[in-house]
């Protein structure tokens, strides 16, 4: 179906999803008078603040069809989504970001082939679907590497690295035997990333490159702005760009790049994209003038895309598990702005909120 449709305030969207980030985008979208109905198999941090919400599974047609009648768009939280979910309601309304953009990024080997035929740099990689074809790829590769499942991986899960004397089968049967790609190693300085937005007529909006650092695979603080020449996150911001405008883009897109310094100077590698809000960009809650929440929002219901200045240099840490015990220390602190998920466990690994600091440039 042709996509242009342009929703007017007191209209509804669809969110795929119940986690933080579809709680986030809907509390911002009832900031600009737009209702949220989400849907997701189990109920989740999204759904304490929806206007509606339908428990359902993904493949469930009926409850698909109840939720393409009640909203004009459907947006997801997060790219483990089914094809068919979204090819079935992108026959009824639109779905933005799109299916073939879901699609590229939900595997491994097709986001990178699609990277590489954009000219985009990425690390080496190799297709492996068994431990024969595993040894393979570490013979012309070399060790160390990353083995890592071609789909369905976020937050360290789904890969494992590879070192010298480490036995191959062992390895392969680490991941269950599903079909993975074995990535070189890329020598990088910091890992980035751009976070931006790509309206229904094609503009691109960017926040300013951030820095990440990664404790046990999962992000623990962001930095803003990264360390790296101007020209450098200019180059960052352009490949960004052009994914979209590939992707033929509608919404929020996080690209997760590797920045490398050595005696040629600066150069960029790209990690993976992310169809979706990206936790990297939680800052622009309070660090911008739009929140990636907002502007995904905006670019969704095909409005204007909003500023992106931000007001300082800004940190954004994640508390992680047990971190989250100390709300009340935080909120006691002068300037600290909290923000919690309102998940009723705290397990090690599991993302319960963060806290934003800005300060003068």
């Amino acid at each position: 179906m042709a996509d242009s449709v342009i929703l007017s305030p007191g209209a509804a969207i669809g969110i795929l999803g119940s986690g933080q980030l579809g709680r986030m985008i809907a509390m911002a979208a009832a900031r600009l008078g737009i209702r949220c109905v989400v849907y997701a198999p189990e109920s989740g941090p999204a759904c304490d603040v929806a206007a509606e919400t339908i428990i359902a599974g993904y493949e469930d047609e009926a409850a698909l069809a109840r939720l393409a009648a009640l909203v004009g768009v459907v947006t997801y939280e997060f790219e483990n989504v089914p094809a068919h979910t979204a090819e079935f309601l992108a026959a009824r309304l639109p779905v933005r970001p799109g299916p073939s953009a879901l699609a590229t990024t939900q595997d491994r080997a097709v986001e990178k082939r699609f990277l590489n035929d954009l000219g985009i740099p990425t690390a080496p990689f190799l297709e492996v679907d068994d431990a024969a074809g595993l040894e393979r790829a570490l013979a012309t590769l070399g060790r160390p590497a990353i083995l890592k499942t071609r789909r369905f991986g976020y937050d360290g899960k789904g890969q494992i690295m590879i070192r010298e004397g480490m036995d191959v089968a062992e390895s392969w049967a680490a991941l269950g035997g599903a079909p993975c790609i074995l990535e070189g190693l890329v020598p990088f300085t910091r890992e980035v990333s751009v976070v931006g937005a790509r309206s229904l007529d094609g503009s691109f909006a960017a926040f300013d490159v951030c820095e990440n650092a990664h404790e046990n695979h999962i992000l623990a603080l962001t930095t803003v702005p990264a360390r790296m020449a101007a020209e450098t996150a200019g180059e960052a911001v352009a490949m960004a760009a052009r994914i979209a405008g590939a992707l033929e883009y509608v919404g929020v897109i996080s690209v997760e790049m590797f920045h490398v310094v050595d005696s040629a100077g600066e150069r960029l590698v790209v990690n993976e994209i992310a169809p979706r809000v990206h936790n990297s960009g939680h800052w622009t809650t309070d660090g911008a003038v739009t929140s990636q929440f907002e502007q995904h929002v905006r670019a969704v219901c095909g409005w204007p895309l909003g500023s992106t200045r931000r007001h300082g240099r800004v940190e954004m840490r994640n508390l992680i598990g047990r971190q989250a015990d100390d709300w009340a220390a935080l909120l006691a602190e002068p300037g600290a702005c909290v923000h919690l998920y309102g998940k009723h466990e705290a397990r090690a690994g599991r993302k319960m909120g963060h806290v934003t600091r800005i300060f003068p440039e």
